[in-house]
């Protein structure tokens, strides 16, 4: 009897997937006339009923059966959907492969787990259903994004599996494998951010350019914010209030970074955190009341994408060499050449710190030692930032700008330091 129920609720879910792509492809084809379409929402659930039966045959008659039934409808469903083709000019095989991927689902429910075919039919309909969405956002897409998808796939399918996943040296500090793991990982990061930005819309004003630019460097920003200012192309209140944005974004992506790759560590300082997140928050609202508005450049048409073979191999380079500093002179000089290389290293990239204190954390750091290294490295970021802003866009830049940096970073310290 048990036996009996499963099979029917296998059943059920192969037709059930048809039935969802029957109403997709239905919805779509309601302006038709009756009959002048090949499959509609019935032909699409019996072929997701009739792939469960199929299933159901091989299962008790073994792979011919199931086969032969398989050929017999692909080639009756092809014919009829090319039938339909030539009456109205269609060259279009989405439908057409839309049935032979019902018949298939609803033959693998019958052998698969339910949850997993059931994942797979809604998947199936969401890509019919999106089309419109989907072109779209490949209109969007530029070569240089496509290639920098393709490279992000490379180094993971094709360069990672080929790496050693051991030490190579002597004192088992290099770990290729994990270290192009990591770089793999914040470089995907970055990218698919980056896309969700260009997906969602280039969208004009400083504040939105600034955050969606916070997504690769919020000090890529700041430097680009302090150039406009400096030619004249932006109001320095303005400029101050999008760079004060981009610093929320930064906080908001390092504590992220911070809570997947060093959790420990985030334990230790996540009130400083909080408190850098809320402060700045406040300031970028005070100094976007300051401005009057937004600015009128484009904001996030001027972002680049973030991968290329180039930023890929330096971002690599700097985490092999933080990773193997921050081993090497624990080992030797003890923990407390951690925090002056951590304030060095954060000139050069936030990211690279927070990946290498979760790679030794609890190792020869201590959780807190870490956690106050990535609060220094973050700290000497927004320095190194005011003083981009301030030579490059001048005092009218730098001083509301330091200004909002400078409460931001006591109140930080502060906290790190106030008793619980």
């Amino acid at each position: 009897m048990q036996a009996l129920e499963l099979t029917a609720q296998h059943l059920a879910l192969a037709l059930a997937i048809g039935f969802l792509v029957g109403i997709e492809r239905g919805w779509k084809q309601r302006g038709e006339e009756p009959g002048a379409r090949a499959a509609g929402l019935r032909t699409y659930a019996l072929s997701g009923l009739l792939g469960g039966a199929s299933g159901l045959l091989g299962l008790e008659l073994g792979a011919f059966a199931f086969s032969s039934l398989a050929l017999v409808f692909g080639a009756t469903f092809l014919a009829f959907k090319l039938r339909e083709a030539n009456a109205v000019d269609d060259r279009s095989a989405t439908g057409a492969i839309a049935g032979l991927v019902t018949f298939a689902l609803g033959a693998l429910a019958m052998v698969a787990q339910p949850s997993v075919v059931a994942g797979a039919g809604v998947a199936a309909v969401a890509v019919l259903a999106f089309k419109e969405s989907l072109h779209s956002w490949l209109g969007r897409l530029t070569w240089e994004e496509v290639r920098s998808a393709l490279l992000v796939l490379a180094m993971t399918l094709i360069v990672l599996p080929v790496l050693p996943d051991r030490p190579v040296d002597p004192l088992g500090l290099v770990n290729p494998h994990e270290l192009w793991m990591l770089t793999i990982l914040i470089a995907a990061a970055s990218f698919l951010g980056y896309i969700a930005v260009r997906v969602f819309g280039e969208q004009r004003g400083l504040l939105i350019g600034a955050a969606a630019g916070a997504l690769v460097s919020s000090t890529v920003v700041t430097a680009e914010l302090a150039r406009q200012v400096g030619s004249r192309k932006v109001k320095p209140k303005d400029a101050a209030a999008a760079s004060s944005c981009a610093n929320v974004a930064m906080l908001a992506r390092v504590s992220a970074l911070c809570a997947v790759v060093a959790p420990t560590a985030l334990a230790q300082v996540w009130v400083p955190l909080l408190v850098a997140g809320i402060l700045a928050t406040l300031t970028m609202a005070v100094l976007i009341r300051m401005s009057g508005g937004q600015g009128g450049i484009g904001g996030a048409s001027s972002l680049q994408s973030p991968l290329n073979l180039k930023a890929v191999l330096r971002f690599g380079a700097i985490l092999s060499i933080l990773l193997i500093l921050v081993r090497l002179l624990t080992l030797k000089a003890g923990q407390g050449a951690v925090l002056p290389l951590a304030v060095v290293s954060g000139l050069l990239d936030v990211d690279a710190v927070v990946i290498a204190m979760g790679r030794v954390v609890g190792l020869n750091v201590t959780p807190q030692l870490a956690g106050d290294a990535i609060l220094l490295a973050i700290l000497a970021d927004t320095g190194f930032k005011v003083a981009i802003a301030w030579m490059i866009g001048g005092s009218a830049l730098g001083v509301p700008y330091g200004v909002s940096c400078v409460v931001v970073a006591s109140a930080a310290a502060a906290a790190r330091f106030w008793p619980i």
